[in-house]
């Protein structure tokens, strides 16, 4: 049981970090404009050189991406940190499983959380690649999805084993409890 808790911690930290860097960085996708390369995250897109805030009126670049989509997307990826940073607390107090909890399990509720998180993460995705293909197939010919939005998708998977590694726990802990083990 505690391998697997150990197993789910270790999944859930890593997806944290790759969720926080795949949030703040600047490479969700990059594309040829006049000439030169450019690419933009969910924050800011950046020219050689030079980086600036998407705004509404702007034409050409800030167009690209709707508002109502970036932060939906912005939002979505948030939520999904914070209840991965949530289920990592929950699964670090659920190594320590007091007999006054016999109602509410510690592992379920932290692998109910990374779970969450793997939902708002893959809500995220799902509307950043629909949104990108549907909006720059019409526009640029060479574009590419980068790092930043590749880390999203590992990040969807971790959290998603580290959903999976604490429900397996729970399960060795029901059982146990069944048998009369504990």
């Amino acid at each position: 049981m505690y391998s697997f808790m150990g197993g789910g911690l270790f999944c859930a930290s890593v997806a944290n970090v790759l969720l926080a860097v795949s949030t703040v960085t600047d490479y969700w996708m990059q594309y040829r404009l006049a000439g030169t390369f450019a690419h933009q995250g969910l924050w800011r897109f950046c020219f050689p050189g030079k980086c600036y805030m998407p705004m509404e009126k702007m034409a050409g670049v800030s167009g690209l991406f709707p508002a109502a989509y970036r932060n939906a997307i912005r939002a979505f990826m948030i939520l999904s940190a914070l209840s991965c940073f949530a289920g990592i607390i929950t699964g670090i107090l659920s190594f320590a499983q007091f007999a006054t909890f016999k109602r509410f399990n510690r592992s379920f509720a932290t692998s109910t959380l990374f779970f969450i998180s793997t939902l708002f993460i893959l809500l995220a995705m799902g509307i950043y690649t629909g949104v990108t293909v549907y909006f720059l197939d019409k526009r640029f010919g060479e574009w590419r999805f980068s790092w930043s939005y590749i880390l999203g998708w590992v990040a969807l998977l971790m959290t998603f084993f580290a959903g999976i590694f604490y429900m397996c726990a729970y399960r060795i802990h029901e059982c146990q409890q069944m048998a009369g083990d504990c």
